[in-house]
């Protein structure tokens, strides 16, 4: 009986270990899962006046704010879609925290992954340079636009117009007084989602805004962190819930800080 015993547990030892392989290659290599691709278009940037940095996103594709979007205040800000690699937002954010730049960053991370075909990013520092990529396997249409203090990035989008569309108004977004980040990159996912968006449909969609100091009672840094998990008009939704942010928490809104450069 012992013997038999034996056998059974060093069986369930081995079976154990493989399930653990098995996990750890999924991990790895997200592209080639049974995990839906996050049919997504984002936008992540920065704002040189206050130091604030972000990302907003949209996507057919349930919870999307808990997979693309990823910051953390006076380092950068990251959004990883398609078939999501989400050691990139990690990963990333310690590169960045580390001295390297956006461009530096999204190279060291595409060139350790395997499945680097099926990803797409973008990130941007603290010093407002920006760097996105997109795999040739990621699905059409699939593209990105890197502009000063941002970059927009989509994939399964109806074309290329959605991005630049992202682009555009973001751009026009930041010259209107007393606007902030939020406004910019809100303004962006109207933007392109009027030119067509994700051309699956839509679901979810998040805004992240991260400021130093700028949680509650200045514990963290989540100054904007919003999500709307299933909705018919998630865009329409979470510009709800960003009006309502800006009642709740008016000083914060209201009392900007000036970002400090050396």
């Amino acid at each position: 009986m012992k013997t038999l015993a034996g056998k059974i547990l060093a069986l369930m030892v081995l079976m154990s270990l493989a399930d653990g392989l098995r996990s750890s290659r999924a991990a790895e290599s997200p592209a080639v899962s049974n995990l839906p691709p996050v049919a997504t278009f984002s936008i992540v940037g920065f704002d040189p006046a206050t130091g604030d940095l972000g990302v907003a996103v949209q996507s057919k594709f349930f919870g999307v704010g808990s997979v693309v979007p990823w910051a953390k205040a006076k380092v950068g800000a990251i959004a990883t879609q398609s078939y999501a690699n989400t050691s990139y937002g990690s990963d990333g954010l310690a590169l960045l925290e580390s001295g390297q730049s956006a461009q530096e960053t999204l190279r060291q991370l595409t060139e350790a992954d395997s499945g680097r075909d099926q990803r797409q990013a973008g990130v941007v520092d603290a010093q407002g340079r920006a760097a996105s990529f997109t795999g040739a396997k990621c699905n059409a249409w699939a593209g990105h636009l890197e502009g000063t203090n941002f970059c927009a990035q989509g994939n399964i989008l109806s074309d290329e117009g959605v991005v630049k569309a992202m682009a555009s108004a973001f751009e026009k977004a930041r010259t209107v007084p007393n606007s902030e980040l939020a406004d910019w990159l809100m303004a962006a996912l109207d933007a392109g989602q009027q030119a067509g968006g994700d051309k699956r449909g839509r679901q979810s969609a998040a805004l992240l805004v991260v400021r130093e100091k700028g949680g509650y009672a200045g514990q963290n840094d989540r100054y904007v962190d919003l999500r709307v998990e299933d909705h018919p008009e998630p865009i329409q939704e979470l510009n709800r819930l960003l009006e309502m942010h800006k009642k709740f928490y008016a000083g914060a809104h209201r009392n900007k800080p000036k970002r400090v450069t050396k």
